[in-house]
C-alpha cells in the first residue's frame, strides 16, 4: 500500500516547489503499520538529502545512525505511546551520510472528537551556537508554528474523517497533502505580515494571486488559460485560510473537470471587498459545465464536506450558477463573521 500512496503524493504535490519555508514538516500516521511517513516539505528533502519518494512509507527511524542517543530515542518514543508532544535535540544522519543535530518538535493531531489521526513534525537543524540546552527563541518559532499548522490541519482533518469507508486511503492522502500545501503558502504570508508588524491579518490578494498560481502550475495544461482579476485586501488569518482552502478546493476542481474532451478553456478567479465590508471571491470556467440534476457540492465526497463546512464556518454563502458555457461558484464572506469550528 505505501508504493501506491506514494505515488499518488507525489503526483499530487508538485507546487512545493514554489513554497520555500525553511523549516522542515513531516507528517506520519500511526494508524499505518509502523506509523509511516505521508508527507514531508520541500525543506524536509533539502535538509536530509532523501527525495520525497525516498520516505513516504517509511519510519522516521531512518535518519538516526550509530551516534544517536538512545535517551533521546527512547524519549520520542514514551512520549509519542502517551500521545504527548515531545521536543528533544536528536542527532540525525543526511543521505550522504553526513550527520547533522536536529531539534525536532514532535505533537499529535486530533479530530473533534478527540481521536488521534497524525503527529506532526516541525524540525530546525541546529548550528554549533545553538547546541546545548532548549534555546526559548528557537522553541518559540518551532512551537508556534505547530500550534497554526495543529490547529488547521485539525480543522482540515474533522471534515475528511466524516467520509464513507469507501474513500481510498491513497486518495484521502493526495488529498491532504494539496490542503497542507494551501496553508503552506498562508504560512509564508504570516511571516511578511510579522515583519510588516500586522500579525492579525494578511495581505489576501497576494496570498490568493500565489495560490491559484500554484494550483494552475500543478493542473493546468496547454490551451486552458487563467485569469485572475484580485483586489488588494487584508483580511484576519482565520479567515484567509478557510478562504484559501475553499478556493483551492474550487479551482483544483474546475483545471480535473471542467475542460473533459475539450482542447482550449478560460478559468476565472475574482476577488473584490463587498460594500458592507467582508469579501466576494467567484471561481469560473467557460468549460463542460456541471450537470442540472447534479447537487453541489457533494456532500458524498470528502471535497465537497470540506467545501461546506469551511463556508459555514465563515458564516458565508456559496452559490453556483450555470452558464451557457461552464459554470461559476461565488462566495460571500460577510465583514466580522464570527469563525467557528
Amino acid at each position: 500500500m505505501a508504493d501506491t500512496v506514494e505515488k499518488d503524493l507525489i503526483e499530487d504535490t508538485s507546487f512545493d516547489r514554489l513554497s520555500h519555508t525553511r523549516l522542515s514538516m513531516v507528517v506520519t500516521n500511526p494508524h499505518l503499520e509502523d506509523n509511516p511517513i505521508v508527507y514531508v516539505n520541500q525543506a524536509f528533502t533539502r535538509q536530509t538529502g532523501y527525495a520525497r519518494s525516498a520516505v513516504i512509507g517509511r519510519n522516521c527511524r531512518f535518519l538516526q545512525g550509530k551516534d544517536t542517543e538512545k535517551a533521546a530515542v527512547d524519549l520520542m518514543r514514551t512520549r509519542l505511546e502517551a500521545r504527548e508532544s515531545v521536543s528533544v535535540d536528536i542527532l540525525n544522519y543526511r543521505a550522504n551520510g553526513e550527520p547533522f543535530m536536529n531539534r525536532l518538535v514532535i505533537g499529535p493531531i486530533f479530530d473533534d472528537q478527540g481521536r488521534l489521526q497524525y503527529f506532526l513534525g516541525i524540525q530546525k537543524e541546529l548550528r554549533t551556537s545553538e547546541r546545548g540546552g532548549m534555546t526559548d527563541q528557537i522553541n518559540a518559532q518551532l512551537m508556534e508554528i505547530q500550534d497554526r499548522v495543529e490547529t488547521d490541519m485539525s480543522m482540515i482533518i474533522s471534515m475528511i474523517r466524516q467520509q464513507s469507508n469507501s474513500t481510498s486511503v491513497p486518495d484521502e492522502y493526495a488529498a491532504l497533502t494539496r490542503r497542507i500545501e494551501t496553508l503552506q503558502l498562508l504560512y509564508e504570508e504570516m511571516k511578511l505580515s510579522d515583519m510588516q508588524s500586522n500579525r492579525d491579518n494578511i495581505h489576501m490578494g497576494s496570498y490568493l494571486s500565489r495560490l491559484c498560481c500554484a494550483i494552475g502550475h500543478v493542473h493546468g495544461r496547454s490551451g486552458i488559460r487563467l485569469n485572475l482579476q484580485i483586489e488588494p485586501l487584508d483580511v484576519p488569518i482565520e479567515t484567509a485560510s478557510r478562504v484559501g482552502l475553499v478556493v483551492a478546493e474550487l479551482l483544483t476542481n474546475a483545471f480535473q473537470h471542467a475542460f473533459d474532451r475539450i482542447d482550449t478553456g478560460l478559468i476565472e478567479v475574482r476577488m473584490s471587498q463587498l460594500s458592507a465590508g467582508g469579501l466576494r471571491v467567484t471561481v469560473s470556467d467557460d468549460g463542460v459545465g456541471i450537470p442540472n440534476s447534479m447537487t453541489w457540492p457533494d456532500t458524498s465526497t470528502v471535497g465537497g464536506r470540506m467545501i461546506s463546512g469551511l463556508i459555514e464556518g465563515l458564516e458565508g454563502t456559496l452559490q453556483l450558477g450555470r452558464g451557457a458555457a461552464g459554470s461559476f461558484a461565488t462566495i460571500d464572506v460577510p465583514a466580522g463573521a464570527t469563525l467557528t469550528g
